[in-house]
C-alpha cells in the first residue's frame, strides 16, 4: 500500500483535513477499523456485518441533479433527476465538507470505473466510516499500487451518512433528512442521511451513464459472462429477476455481475465486484454466491445473524433488500480484465409474478427495443411497505430508469442500432412465477431457467420450432430438453385457462399503459411491435 500524506489524500475534495486520513487501506486494516469503531460485527466465516438503519434500500425521492447551464437541455429533467439549484449545490455540498472536515478520522478510497481504460474515469471517495470505505474498495475497481502516488481524481464521492440534510437551506425534499445531488459540472457527487451502502455504487452509475453514450458507448444495467467459445452474453433486469444468479455460470466466465458499457469493441465492467441480493439464498442453488458471502473481505448488509456469528439468509425482519457485497475475484470463475467481446446474445429478465410470460421467448429487433424501453417485472406482494395482496406491475425503462441522467430515448435508439449492427439474438426470460400467480403458483425452477438459458446461449434454442402464443406475440419454443413441455407454455401450466385469460388481458392493460410514456420516441416498427389489451 502506498502512504498518501493526509493533504494528498484529500485533493480535489474540497474537505479540511481532520486529525487522521486513512487513505486507500486494504481489507485486513479496514476490517480492523471497523470493527474498533463500533460500525459492525463478523459473521462466524469472517464476513463484516452492517446494519444501515431505517434506509435498507435507495432513496430515489431524495436524489438531485444540479441544473448547471451547461448541461441543463441535455438531461431527462423528472421524478428520476430532480432539478437543484446550483447555489442550492453549492450550500449543501459545503456543510458536507465542513461535517467531513470536524470528523476525527476519515477514509478515503481511489478507484476506478470501466475496467476498458479508454472508457474509465477515477473516483475519489471520502467517508467517515471504514465499512463503507470497503464497500466501495469490493465495489469499484482497485488500481495497481503504483498508480496510487500520482492519483487524480475525475469525480469525487462526499459521503456523509450521519448528516442529516436540511431542506430548507440544501433545496431537498421537504420533511426529509436524506439527500443525494450530483452535479455533471462539478463532478462532485454528495451523499447525506443515509448509510446504506448502494448510493455510492448507483452515484457513479449514474454518472457512466452520463458520460459514456456521448462517448458512442451504451451504458447497461446488465450482467455479463462469456462462454469458452469467446461468446459474451448479457444480462439485463431490475432487482430480483435474477442477474446476478444467472451470470454467475461455472460453465462461463463471469465478466461483472450488474454494470457494463458496449463499445465497438466488445463490453467491458464498470465494476471490480459484486453487489448480490442474498434473501432465502441457498448453497445448492447458487453455491457461488453463497461461498463469495461467507469469507473475509466480503460486506453484508442487514444480514441476521446470531450471537456466534451464524447468518440466517432465510431472516428478512431488517429488510427483504439483504446484500452481499464482495471483490469480483471471490467468484472462481471471472474473466481476467473484465471485458469480453461483442455480444452474440442479449437476455432480458422478468420476474413476473403474475405468472402468465412464457419462460423464454424469442425476440424480434422491434420487439427487442420494445422491451427494453418497457423494462418489466412484477413486486411480489408482502415484500415491501405498501404492497397490497395483487402482484406489483413495475416498469423501469431500459432497466434502469432511476440511473438515466439522458432521455430514455437516447440509450433505447443504441441499444437498437448495437443489435442490429452486430447481429445480437435477444431473448425474453422469466424468472418469476408460473401455474398461477403469486400465492397460487410456484416459482419458476432455477433449473428449468438454467437449461433454456443454456440452450439460448450454446445457439441450440435457435434450431427449435417456435409458435406465437397469442397475448403478448411472443415466439415460444415447442420442445426443449430438460424442460416440460407445459411449462413451455405458460397457459398450459395453469389449471384453471379462465383465471390464466384473464390475468393475461390484465397484463396486457398495463403494458399498453405504460407504453403511452414513450411511444411518441420510438419508430413505427416498434409501436406494431408493442403488446395491446384484448378488445
Amino acid at each position: 500500500m502506498i502512504e498518501l500524506s493526509t493533504a494528498r489524500a484529500l485533493t480535489g475534495t474540497g474537505v479540511s483535513a481532520p486529525k487522521t486520513v486513512h487513505a486507500n487501506l486494504t481489507a485486513p486494516g479496514l476490517t480492523t477499523h471497523a470493527l474498533l469503531r463500533g460500525e459492525g460485527r463478523l459473521s462466524a466465516d469472517g464476513a463484516f456485518i452492517a446494519v444501515t438503519g431505517q434506509h435498507t434500500g435507495r432513496s430515489v425521492q431524495d436524489k438531485f441533479v444540479a441544473d448547471d447551464p451547461e448541461v441543463s437541455k441535455e438531461i431527462w429533467w423528472g421524478k428520476v433527476n430532480q432539478k437543484l439549484d446550483p447555489a442550492k449545490f453549492d450550500t449543501f455540498t459545503a456543510r458536507v465538507r465542513d461535517h467531513l472536515g470536524k470528523r476525527e478520522e476519515l477514509f478515503t478510497q481511489d478507484l476506478y470505473a470501466g475496467a476498458d481504460p479508454e472508457h474509465r474515469i477515477k473516483v475519489r471517495l471520502v467517508t467517515p466510516n471504514a465499512w463503507h470505505a470497503m464497500f466501495a474498495r469490493n465495489m469499484f475497481i482497485r488500481p495497481p499500487v503504483e498508480e496510487l502516488a500520482s492519483f487524480e481524481p475525475d469525480y469525487v464521492i462526499l459521503h456523509a451518512p450521519e448528516l442529516e440534510a436540511n431542506p430548507a437551506t440544501d433545496g431537498g425534499r421537504e420533511g426529509s433528512t436524506t439527500m443525494i445531488a450530483l452535479s455533471f459540472a462539478k463532478k462532485v457527487i454528495a451523499i447525506a442521511g443515509t448509510s446504506y451502502a448502494g448510493e455510492i455504487k448507483k452515484s457513479i452509475f449514474t454518472v457512466m451513464n452520463w458520460l459514456l453514450p456521448a462517448k458512442g458507448v451504451l451504458p447497461m444495467h446488465c450482467s455479463a459472462n462469456v462462454g469458452k467459445a469467446g461468446d459474451t452474453a448479457l444480462f439485463f433486469g431490475l432487482s430480483g429477476t435474477g442477474k446476478t444468479t444467472l451470470s454467475s455460470d461455472p460453465e462461463r466466465a463471469l465478466i461483472g455481475d450488474d454494470e457494463h458499457g458496449w463499445s465497438d469493441k466488445g463490453v467491458f465492467n464498470f465494476e471490480g465486484g459484486c453487489y448480490a441480493k442474498v434473501i432465502k439464498l441457498s448453497r445448492e442453488a447458487e453455491p457461488q454466491i453463497w461461498d463469495a458471502a461467507h469469507r473475509f473481505g466480503a460486506v453484508l448488509e442487514n444480514v441476521v445473524a446470531d450471537e456466534r456469528g451464524n447468518l440466517d439468509l432465510n431472516d428478512g425482519s431488517l429488510t427483504e433488500n439483504t446484500r452481499a457485497c464482495y471483490p469480483i475475484e471471490f467468484i472462481p470463475n471471472t474473466q481476467p480484465g473484465g471485458m469480453g467481446g461483442l455480444p452474440k446474445n442479449v437476455v432480458m429478465l422478468t420476474a413476473d409474478a403474475f405468472g402468465v410470460l412464457p419462460p423464454i421467448s424469442k425476440l424480434t429487433p422491434a420487439q427487442a427495443m420494445y422491451h427494453f424501453m418497457s423494462g418489466y417485472t412484477a413486486k411480489v406482494a408482502g415484500t415491501e411497505k405498501g404492497l397490497g395482496k395483487e402482484p406489483q406491475a413495475t416498469f423501469s425503462t431500459c432497466f434502469g430508469a432511476p440511473f438515466l441522467p439522458r432521455h430514455p430515448e437516447v440509450y433505447g435508439k443504441m441499444l437498437a442500432e448495437l443489435i442490429e449492427k452486430h447481429g445480437a439474438q435477444v431473448w425474453l426470460v422469466n424468472t418469476g412465477w408460473t401455474g398461477g400467480a403469486y400465492g397460487t403458483g410456484k416459482r419458476m425452477s432455477i433449473q428449468h431457467t438454467r437449461a433454456l438459458l443454456r440452450a439460448a446461449l450454446d445457439g441450440s434454442l435457435t434450431k427449435a420450432e417456435f409458435v406465437q402464443e397469442p397475448f403478448f406475440g411472443l415466439s415460444i419454443p415447442k420442445a426443449v430438453d430438460g424442460v416440460p413441455a407445459e411449462v413451455l407454455n405458460p397457459r398450459d401450466s395453469w389449471a384453471d385457462k379462465s383465471a390464466y385469460d384473464t390475468t393475461a388481458k390484465n397484463l396486457q392493460s398495463r403494458f399498453e399503459k405504460n407504453f403511452e410514456s414513450f411511444a411518441g420516441t420510438v419508430s413505427d416498427e416498434v409501436k406494431k411491435a408493442a403488446i395491446k389489451a384484448a378488445a
